[in-house]
């Protein structure tokens, strides 16, 4: 049977993971006594895996952030649909995210922007070799398996079609992946370190598990991904706890 994220353990750290984001990110509409110039603003969906990476980068770095929710599903609530948004990210998608006076859109994008102008904790090794298994791993995710099961695509597919499609594709990237991670992997994606590639990993695996994917043949994928699940940062990161989550789904 598919391994599952060990729930119980979500629950107990529940009110650690909280406190965690509270001191780090706010919403946008909180009041504080820093100007909202000084704190970063993440656009960013709940449930989006490209939000999360950020989220999980800006963690891992401890920066501050304010966060605007915004969400992809509701056309009637949809801020991303907005020509004010349109401005902000011309692809209307998330996450998007305004830093230093500018606004960078891309999750990828972000992480290394973040990784160059804020050296602390590195998110990327400093041996060459590692640093292309880590950029390797983000692109085989990023680019060969999740913008194949993304929202847009599958709505073209319709709901028939949308489950088998996204499994065949999640399943076939895993393959290559578990090969990779079998010769890159220590503790994490790349040796013993948290990197950028570990960034990416847990947000693929939770939408693995949200098509139904059978990860029983993936078993570095799970065991790297269940040894993340119990870090704080990762915690504090998941859909669950955000701001946006629906109340049903909450700090489950």
């Amino acid at each position: 049977m598919p391994s599952a994220i060990n729930m119980s353990a979500l629950r107990s750290s529940a009110g650690k993971c909280l406190q965690l984001a509270k001191n780090g990110i706010r919403s946008s509409s909180s009041s504080s006594t820093m100007s909202s110039e000084a704190r970063p603003v993440l656009y960013s969906y709940f449930a989006s895996s490209c939000s999360w990476r950020v989220r999980i980068a800006l963690g891992l770095k401890n920066i501050p952030y304010d966060i605007r929710p915004t969400n992809l599903i509701k056309p009637d609530e949809t801020y991303c649909y907005t020509n004010e948004y349109r401005e902000i990210n011309p692809m209307q998608q998330v996450p998007a995210l305004k830093i230093d006076g500018q606004t960078l859109c891309d999750s990828v994008v972000i992480m290394h922007y973040l990784d160059e102008t804020r050296p602390q904790n590195p998110l990327l090794p400093q041996d060459p070799l590692k640093r292309a298994k880590v950029r390797e791993i983000v692109e085989i995710i990023c680019s060969g398996i999740q913008p194949l099961q993304n929202r847009i695509v599958l709505e073209h597919l319709g709901k028939e079609a949308s489950m088998a499609w996204a499994q065949h594709w999640i399943s076939r990237g895993f393959r290559g992946l578990e090969g990779v991670l079998a010769a890159s992997s220590g503790k994490y994606c790349v040796g013993d370190e948290i990197s950028m590639a570990d960034c990416c990993l847990v947000p693929q695996v939770f939408n693995a598990r949200r098509f139904k994917v059978n990860l029983d043949a993936f078993a570095k994928i799970v065991e790297i991904d269940q040894r993340l699940a119990a870090n704080e940062i990762f915690l504090a990161c998941h859909p669950h706890r955000q701001p946006d989550c629906p109340a049903k789904l909450a700090n489950k």
